[in-house]
């Protein structure tokens, strides 16, 4: 079934799941040491999540057993992970110390990087997934190594107005994460976001984000047919799923300005970096497969002013 207008998900189902996805890729960076990326709260959060088969990949228990696509996966994610975490010290370095990080899912930044004792890191997300998430890493003793100010929104909603009640200051430069986002969005929606950054932003603000295509009805059947074969070999292996997403129906097709055209539109200076030029940088094999479904990625950072 398809996303609706008001639908609702936790982190085992739906739209929610790709963050548990995405958590068990950077636990099999982090093991393997893919890309430099060292990310020590992920496998605990995919286990606390619950999925079976995504606690064994993040644990490491398939071994040689593990699927090459997920092995690629797990490269892809690595590379998205150290270009994003270097947004953020590239920014801390420029003297921004408001950062924003949208539909942050598992994302656990605000423990792991380095931040210095004045930055503000707000992370926005539905309150199921921020309550999940902050109750589990107490738990596990971490500290927010930044003032951290989570807000339980859906982006749905007036978003813009809970991040100011939190404290945001828009007259001051902010950093604005989206990472993984812009894709689950319808194309109106997604123009709608960019716009309330750029209303919440000073001069000097930057964003992360990644370059969505146009995707087509014939786009998203191809893809559920390739995801179904693909989730046929990982359960031939004997490895449970738990309940079964078809990916593509998590996407909406229809046309849809690509978020650098987008940004250059309203003001913001674009700098594009491909995922082929990533794996590059960081050392991993090139991809003959792709690097994503909608082939090679193209990473956005801006400036705005």
């Amino acid at each position: 079934m398809g996303r609706t207008e008001n639908d609702t998900w936790d982190l085992a189902s739906s739209v929610g799941v790709t963050a548990t996805v995405v958590a068990m890729q950077r636990a099999i960076a982090t093991r393997s040491g893919i890309a430099g990326v060292k990310d020590p709260y992920a496998e605990p959060l995919v286990s606390a999540v619950g999925v079976p088969t995504y606690i064994r990949h993040a644990r490491g228990a398939y071994g040689d057993e593990t699927p090459v696509d997920a092995v690629r996966m797990a490269d892809g994610i690595a590379a998205r992970t150290r270009w994003f975490d270097e947004f953020v010290t590239d920014a801390l370095a420029a003297g921004i110390r408001q950062f924003v990080i949208l539909a942050s899912g598992l994302d656990s930044r605000a423990y792991r990087l380095p931040w210095p004792a004045d930055a503000t890191v707000y992370e926005l997300d539905r309150a199921e997934v921020i309550t999940f998430k902050t109750r589990t890493l107490a738990d596990l003793g971490a500290v927010p190594g930044a003032e951290h100010r989570p807000i339980a929104v859906d982006l749905r909603d007036d978003w813009p107005a809970a991040l100011r009640g939190a404290g945001h200051e828009a007259g001051r430069p902010t950093a604005w994460l989206a990472e993984g986002l812009l894709i689950y969005l319808p194309p109106a929606a997604q123009d709608r976001l960019l716009d309330n950054i750029t209303e919440c932003s000073a001069a000097g603000s930057r964003i992360a984000t990644e370059n969505t295509p146009t995707v087509s009805v014939e786009d998203l059947r191809e893809m559920s047919e390739r995801m179904r074969a693909t989730q046929r070999e990982w359960r031939a292996k004997g490895m449970d799923l738990g309940a079964e997403v078809d990916v593509a129906e998590l996407f909406y097709a229809g046309d849809r300005t690509e978020a650098a055209t987008y940004l250059a539109g309203i003001g913001w200076t674009t700098t594009p970096r491909t995922g082929s030029e990533l794996f590059a940088d960081y050392g991993l094999a090139p991809s003959a497969e792709g690097l994503s479904s909608f082939g090679d990625v193209v990473y956005v950072s801006a400036t705005l002013g």
